[in-house]
């Protein structure tokens, strides 16, 4: 027997975790011969087709997720009508919901699971070419001879900690920059926009199972570690010690995902001391309104959520990213703003607000018509309107979206971006009108051309940023020729006679360069930059501040 899977992903800096969970749990049994596939979404499907044809599997067996759907089933297609006698098999969070539909659309996928695919793949391969005896399969989905849809329910793995790691696997791809762990599976939380809403119980690998996996994973000279647990800190005893682990791996950098609400006195002081840059915290907040949270049903109240991400931004040794949800019921544009301007005054390390998807299998979906939402029938399932949101409102936060990432999260200008946002008032609904007007909201923009447009409308609309602009300019090591660097004197410029330092040492070598002040300012701004360099960065930065006069 011959199984093929096919490895869809939306690029090649992406891996999945399927192939090695599935592949791992049957090493060692006799008569399977595995094979792979790998291509991407931006390939094409009849060139991916037709390798899978080469290699004439009895066995196509891939992932099926939002953002590879559309053109998985365009591949699959493809493979059935080249192979007719392949058996196809899916898994995947697509698989979540009610499968008839599916099975019934797309007749070339001969059956689907749902939920944890591990033991019951295994299963499912002793009887693969016998379809009477699917029945017997957990969470298996399909349609038999005589055209009745089987529904076995959803599989779940209750002896998590028995799995055969990944890690394991042959078919582990150490190739990327980072690797993805489970430390836990399931989540103790139910919201309702969530696929792991009803996931329970919440299983836990003990920590010397999870410290051997992270010394294999080092041994592989892997940087980034990825932790796929739902909420990191639902058990406060289970995340110190995870902490504890992590410091015996200062080579290694965790991303977590955490719930701000749920945070222990000892576990801040156990975050405050972790070795700087070492963690990098997804802090899930959604929304600052606490009706919407609780039409969610999401757990924490909303006051304990800002307290602890409040906490967590305020920490330097690690950095905090926060989520937003456009698209939630309850949740207004107007509210949309406010809430991005809150967050700029944590200091939040990076703003992600996204759409919602109403994804299969989730309350909300199954709530929909309830809670007054509209959404597409089709992947990525998105949210087109709700009671409270247009669907031009959902637009407008989908842009929104887009100038949080190109200028906040840019960490050369977040800095200025952050007090622009929460100093100057109505600064997120003017910038944003200003390059929808200018047709680049939608546009792919460099570093650079972000720089010069911020710099231009600061110039036009708030002058008293523009001298703040210029010097983000100048420190992100951008091109002292362009405009928002006109002001800067780079020709005959020598040291004052005295001036404060603000970082670097100064030196004769040093190619120096002047910032005067604009009317009404008294700070003059001297740099040195490195001429043997390549770095474009200045090196060395002082003051001088002119005393107003009597």
């Amino acid at each position: 027997m011959k199984i093929l899977w096919l490895d869809l992903n939306s690029s090649y800096a992406h891996s999945s975790l399927a192939l090695p969970a599935l592949q791992a749990q049957l090493i060692g049994h006799a008569g399977n011969e595995w094979d792979i596939v790998s291509a991407t979404i931006n390939e094409n499907p009849g060139m991916t087709s037709a390798e899978v044809f080469r290699r004439k599997p009895d066995i196509v067996a891939a992932t099926c997720w939002l953002f590879n759907h559309e053109t998985l089933l365009h591949t699959l297609g493809r493979i059935k009508a080249l192979l007719p006698d392949c058996c196809i098999t899916l898994g995947g969070p697509e698989f979540l919901g009610n499968n008839e539909p599916f099975l019934r659309n797309y007749p070339f996928v001969n059956c689907v699971f749902r939920g944890e695919g591990e033991e019951t793949f295994a299963q499912w391969l002793e009887v693969w070419n016998q379809p009477q005896a699917w029945h017997t399969i957990e969470g298996l989905c399909y349609i038999d001879h005589a055209s009745v849809y089987h529904d076995n329910g959803r599989a779940q793995v209750m002896r998590f900690d028995r799995l055969v790691p990944p890690e394991e696997s042959p078919f582990f791809n150490w190739s990327k920059p980072f690797v993805q762990l489970e430390t836990t599976r399931g989540c103790f939380n139910t919201c309702a926009f969530c696929v792991s809403g009803g996931e329970k119980p919440v299983r836990t690998l003990p920590i010397e199972t999870i410290r051997k996996r992270i010394e294999l994973i080092q041994a592989h000279h892997i940087g980034n570690i990825r932790v796929l647990d739902r909420t990191f800190n639902y058990n406060a005893r289970h995340a110190r010690a995870l902490l504890d682990l992590f410091r015996e791996f200062p080579d290694i950098r965790f991303h977590l995902e955490v719930h701000p609400a749920l945070l222990t006195e000892e576990l801040k002081s156990e975050l405050a001391s972790m070795p700087t840059g070492q963690l990098h915290l997804e802090a899930g907040i959604q929304s600052l309104h606490q009706e919407v949270l609780d039409v969610c049903q999401r757990h924490g109240k909303l006051e304990h959520a800002l307290e602890g991400l409040k906490y967590l931004c305020s920490l330097p040794n690690l950095e905090t990213h926060a989520d937003l949800i456009a698209g939630l019921p309850l949740y207004r544009l107007e509210e949309i703003f406010e809430d991005v301007q809150t967050l700029a005054s944590y200091r939040a390390g990076e703003i992600q607000l996204e759409s919602l998807k109403l994804l299969p299998g989730t309350e909300m979906r199954r709530r929909a018509s309830e809670l007054g939402i509209r959404y597409a029938p089709f992947p990525p399932y998105e949210v087109l309107s709700t009671n409270e949101i247009t669907p031009d409102e959902l637009q407008t936060a989908r842009m929104l979206s887009r100038l949080i990432d190109g200028f906040y999260n840019a960490q050369p200008w977040q800095e200025i971006t952050r007090r622009l946002i929460v100093e100057a008032s109505e600064f997120l609904h003017r910038f944003l009108d200003y390059l929808i007007r200018i047709g680049v909201i939608d546009q792919p923009m460099s570093l650079e051309r972000r720089g010069i447009l911020l710099y231009k409308f600061c110039k036009e609309n708030y002058p008293t940023y523009e001298t703040d602009m210029t010097l983000a300019w100048i420190e992100a090591g951008m091109s002292l020729k362009k405009e928002p660097a006109f002001r800067i004197r780079t020709k005959h410029v020598l040291p004052p006679d005295a001036w404060e330092p603000i970082y670097g040492t100064y030196h004769e070598g040093l190619r120096l360069c002047m910032l005067p002040p604009l009317e009404g300012e008294n700070t003059t701004y001297w740099f040195g930059f490195e001429p043997e360099s390549q770095q474009t960065r200045p090196v060395f930065k002082a003051i001088v501040r002119e005393q107003p006069p009597l």
